[in-house]
């Protein structure tokens, strides 16, 4: 007997979005940015991930430290800029505080006399930072298992890569719950027809297995899987490997019913497949998008309260679906 749906509510409710932040998203790894924007000291990244604003930035050590991007003061921003470089310190922006990069306050500039004030208690509120084959990740969760645990299904079918220093990136809002982005990429039965033109790569999604908290496409001992790679990682991020380009997407929530999705590019520099395997990705997205708008369309509309799972075809769907009701 096919499984049943989430139910619709999950899509719309204001306060299931609320959870989701701090029992998903403070909880999970999660895709910031590149290293190769954090090559001097002093270099940051800064993202607003599931509505937690976040900074990484490279200390005088040269390790990678991260922190959320709020002041101890009166909760100013301590960078403005989503990538940049800072000059031996954090400043607010907002009131000028001043922090190391080890996340010390060093001056409450222009705060005045204070009995009892313990600068050493307002330090800034810090977050891990791990990276994976020049990838920055953080987490929010201190106990939370080592980067590495997550991605090994994904590390094993990465034997080798070409030289991939060439970067091209771009967003798209999309008007829909994060959820249903992801339930789209997870499954593959509207593909055979929405895209029968494209690319070979695209066309096998409906092979989906779970590997660990990984969903891959394909034979786990595919000879060619390096590069003919499809893989979605719990709980919002998509990578794909083809012609040569390796392909993150980043699905990000913006709120209940809006999301953003990040794509970034990586190939080796005038590698004549990319402009074709980029055309083709883009038009993937393209419909994806448009799609996701309707259905989160048609879930607002209060008609559709929930629907059946093929368990042949929609079983990472199912497992997502799982998890994330397991969680409420």
């Amino acid at each position: 007997m096919p499984l049943t749906t989430a139910p619709a509510q999950l899509y719309r409710d204001v306060a299931v979005w609320e959870h989701e932040r701090t029992s998903i998203f403070a909880k999970t790894w999660q895709f910031l940015g590149l290293e190769t924007d954090l090559r001097r000291i002093g270099d940051y990244i800064a993202e607003v991930l599931a509505g937690y604003p976040l900074v990484v930035i490279r200390d005088e050590n040269r390790e990678l430290r991260g922190y959320h991007n709020v002041c101890r003061h009166r909760a100013g921003p301590l960078v403005a800029e989503t990538k940049g470089r800072c000059d031996h310190e954090f400043v607010c922006r907002f009131h000028e505080w001043r922090y190391g990069f080890d996340g010390a306050l060093k001056q409450a500039t222009r705060f005045g006399p204070a009995d009892g004030l313990d600068t050493a208690a307002y330090g800034l509120f810090p977050i891990r930072v791990e990276t994976w084959r020049g990838f920055v990740f953080v987490n929010l969760d201190p106990d939370a298992a080592p980067l590495i645990e997550l991605l090994r299904p994904v590390e094993e079918r990465f034997s080798s890569r070409p030289d991939r220093s060439a970067i091209l990136r771009d967003r798209h809002p999309v008007a829909c719950n994060w959820k249903v982005y992801v339930e789209n990429y997870l499954e593959g039965v509207h593909l055979e027809g929405m895209h029968a033109t494209a690319e070979a790569a695209h066309q096998h999604h409906h092979e989906v297995f779970m590997q660990g908290e990984v969903a891959l496409c394909g034979h786990p001992d595919v000879d060619d899987a390096a590069e003919n790679l499809w893989a979605w990682i719990w709980p919002n991020l998509g990578l794909t490997a083809y012609r040569g380009v390796l392909l993150l997407e980043a699905i990000r929530p913006v709120g209940p019913d809006s999301t953003e999705v990040e794509h970034i590019f990586v190939h080796a520099p005038e590698d004549p497949s990319v402009d074709a395997a980029i055309i083709a990705s883009e038009r993937i997205t393209d419909d994806h998008a448009w799609l996701c708008e309707k259905v989160q369309q048609n879930l607002d509309a209060g008609v559709y309260h929930q629907g059946v799972l093929s368990p042949t075809r929609e079983g990472a769907v199912a497992w997502f679906q799982d998890r994330i009701m397991s969680g409420l």
